[in-house]
């Protein structure tokens, strides 16, 4: 592997975010699941830089946070789509080339907006980021966000060392998978979905809080908002879901999104019920476009909708993950999750 040195580095960072660079190939189809058939007709298929860490970091900087990234990406026609779409967006993108290849995902859409993702990881488990390349960024960091890479995980201890703050995103975690765990437990902000663990996501909220070092614990519905965990609360409080401002689209990168508004809300000293309202705006705005990444949110159009108090209990699908769950999480929780 090699380091592809572009620029000068910046001088601090507010976000610097790790890993879960990558390619869409978006495919919209009539419905989900889709009906098994040997072909289907389609319209044409979207090619681009996606994946969450992209996502979160694109998200910051046009919300006008200082963001780096470092990550792996192959010598290939997808890590040249990645490297094309960091130009000029303000991410001081500082990538190491893998001969394995640039991660991917070919994503199938519906009418509605859920999608459906078949990634492709391509890291092997014994990729490993030199410390030469990830700490020089990392002690110009304010806050540090981890994608769920594989070689991610090794970065905690240099972390904890500087006293820097952490996120991660479990994306559909269900709670059970061991891959998971140690991003869930060492992070001080841990977003994830209610799709993996479905009913049982008051339990595995309270879980990450009270086993690791979690301030607060963030799990997006897709259609039904967010619900947020913190040291202070008994239960998880239900975040309503944000009008998008034109027609729902495409969920792919809305939770991407959120993560962005959340953590520049953060950054800002907001209390963390505002950072989850910013989250649930510009995850509305990021489902008004076709593709991952295509629509992203500014600072004045973030504080313009919340001005306009532009919040409502169910819309189309701006979680991120394109799922509902029936109620409030807590009513669904089993007696061990207390």
């Amino acid at each position: 592997m090699t380091f592809q040195q572009v620029s000068e580095p910046y001088d601090a960072y507010d976000v610097l975010v790790v890993g879960g660079s990558g390619v869409d190939t978006v495919v919209s189809v009539g419905a989900l699941p889709v009906p098994l058939a040997d072909s289907y007709a389609v319209p044409p298929l979207y090619e681009g830089a996606g994946h969450t860490g992209t996502g979160v970091a694109l998200g910051c900087a046009a919300l006008g946070l200082t963001t780096g990234f470092v990550d792996f990406i192959g010598d290939d026609h997808p890590g040249t789509l990645v490297r094309e779409r960091m130009a000029g967006s303000g991410v001081d993108f500082r990538p190491l080339i893998s001969p394995h290849g640039t991660r991917r995902a070919v994503n199938l859409v519906a009418p509605d907006g859920r999608r459906m993702s078949f990634y492709d990881a391509r890291d092997p488990a014994e990729l490993r980021m030199p410390p030469e390349h990830y700490l020089p960024p990392l002690r110009r960091a304010r806050h540090v966000h981890l994608s769920i890479m594989n070689f991610a995980r090794f970065l905690y201890d240099d972390i904890e060392e500087l006293g820097l703050p952490v996120s991660t995103d479990l994306q559909d975690w269900d709670g059970l998978t061991d891959h998971h765990r140690e991003f869930a437990l060492r992070s001080d902000l841990v977003f994830l979905s209610t799709a993996g663990a479905g009913e049982r996501i008051a339990a595995v909220m309270r879980e990450i809080l009270h086993e690791g070092r979690a301030e607060a614990v963030i799990a997006t519905a897709g259609a039904g908002g967010a619900y947020l965990l913190s040291a202070d609360d008994r239960t998880p409080r239900p975040v309503p879901a944000a009008v998008p401002p034109g027609p729902v689209v495409d969920s792919n990168g809305a939770g991407d999104a959120f993560t962005s508004g959340f953590l520049y809300g953060r950054l800002a000293g907001r209390s963390l019920e505002e950072c989850a309202r910013l989250g649930a705006v510009a995850g509305a705005y990021a489902c008004t476009s076709r593709g991952t990444h295509t629509a992203l949110v500014g600072r004045e159009e973030l504080h313009a909708a919340l001005r306009g108090k532009t919040t409502a209990p169910v819309t189309a699908a701006p979680g991120g993950d394109g799922h509902r769950i029936p109620g409030p999480p807590d009513a669904q929780v089993s007696p061990t999750g207390a």
